[in-house]
C-alpha cells in the first residue's frame, strides 16, 4: 500500500538542534573551544572554582585570558559541547599513554631507559639560545642517545674561522644550522665561504628570518605569521603584531616561552627545518 503523505516529519529525533546534541567534553587544557554568547575562542589554560561554580578559563591567540561557567554553550569544531571538569582518570590515562608511547617528539623510535651516551667529538651548531632550545625540545632525546652535543654560535659572520678553529676530521664531524639561508642573501655568501673550509663540515639552514618561523603558525591560532617591515626588530615586532607584551627583551624571552610551549613534536614544525635538522643529526653520527 502506498503511503500518499509520505515520511511521518515528526518521527526522529525532530527537536535537535541544527548543528547537533552538545555531546560532553573534559576541559583538557589546550583544547581549543568558542564560546557562544560572546563568540570569544581560545585555548583551555585550567578549570578552577570561583564564587562557587566552576570556570574555566580560555586563552587566545594574542595571550588574552577571560573566564567563562563551566558547562554547555560552546563549540568544538564548530559543534556544541558541554565542558566538564577534567577527572584525574582521565589525566592518568593521558600520562600513561604518553609514557607508553613508542616515538620520540622527533619521530624516531624511543630508546627506554638507555642512559645517555658519553658526547662524541661531533657537533652541531646553532646560532642562537631559541634554536637550540628548539632543537631539544624535538630532538633531544634522539641526540643523548648518540651523545651530539648541540652548541650555539655568537652570529656566523665568521664561520668559516670558526670551522677552522674547530678542525673537523671523519671521526669528528661538525653541523651547522643557519637561519634565513637564502639566495642572495648575506647569510648565503658567508657560507659559501664557509662550505670551502672542510669536507667534514656540513651546513645547512631554514629561510625563515627566526626560528620562531619554523614553527607552524596554527599552533598559535594563526593563519600566517605577521609581516615585519625592513629596518624593524623582527621579534619585538612581530610580539607586538600578535599583541603581546614587547618592549624589553625580557617580553622577547616570555614570547618564545609560550611559543616552544606550543611545540608538541615534529610536526608541529615546517618541513623545510625538519629536513635540515635531521640531515644535520645524519651527518655527524655516521659512524
Amino acid at each position: 500500500m502506498n503511503d500518499r503523505y509520505g515520511t511521518d516529519v515528526l518521527s526522529g529525533d525532530w527537536r535537535a538542534p541544527r548543528r547537533g546534541r552538545a555531546q560532553p567534553v573534559e576541559a583538557e587544557p589546550g583544547l581549543v573551544v568558542e564560546d557562544v554568547d560572546t563568540g570569544w575562542c581560545g585555548a583551555v589554560v585550567r578549570v578552577e572554582k570561583a564564587g562557587g561554580m566552576q570556570v574555566v578559563h580560555l586563552e587566545d591567540r594574542r595571550g588574552r585570558t577571560k573566564g567563562f561557567p563551566l558547562g554547555p554553550g560552546f563549540l568544538l569544531d564548530g559543534r556544541p559541547v558541554v565542558l566538564t571538569v577534567p577527572t584525574g582518570e582521565r589525566r592518568a590515562q593521558v600520562e600513561a599513554a604518553r609514557k607508553a608511547a613508542s616515538r620520540t617528539a622527533s619521530g624516531s623510535v624511543a630508546v627506554r631507559g638507555q642512559a645517555a651516551r658519553v658526547a662524541s667529538g661531533s657537533r652541531i651548531w646553532v646560532e642562537g639560545r631559541h634554536d637550540a632550545e628548539l632543537v631539544e625540545k624535538v630532538w633531544g632525546d634522539d641526540l643523548r642517545v648518540e651523545g651530539v652535543v648541540v652548541e650555539m654560535l655568537d652570529g656566523v659572520d665568521d664561520l668559516a674561522g670558526e670551522i677552522r678553529r674547530f678542525a673537523p676530521t671523519p671521526d669528528r664531524r661538525l653541523g651547522v644550522l643557519v637561519d634565513h639561508l637564502v639566495p642572495g642573501t648575506k647569510e648565503s655568501r658567508i657560507v659559501a665561504e664557509a662550505e670551502r673550509v672542510s669536507p667534514h663540515a656540513r651546513i645547512l639552514g631554514h629561510p625563515y628570518v627566526d626560528v620562531w618561523q619554523s614553527v607552524k603558525p596554527a599552533r598559535l591560532g594563526l593563519d600566517v605569521w605577521p609581516v615585519v617591515e625592513r629596518g624593524r626588530s623582527w621579534k619585538h615586532g612581530v610580539l607586538q603584531e600578535l599583541g603581546w607584551p614587547h618592549a624589553s627583551q625580557a617580553d622577547v624571552a616570555r614570547g618564545w616561552k609560550k611559543i616552544l610551549a606550543a611545540v608538541r613534536s615534529y610536526s608541529d614544525l615546517e618541513p623545510t627545518l625538519l629536513a635540515s635538522v635531521e640531515e644535520l643529526i645524519d651527518f655527524v653520527t655516521v659512524p
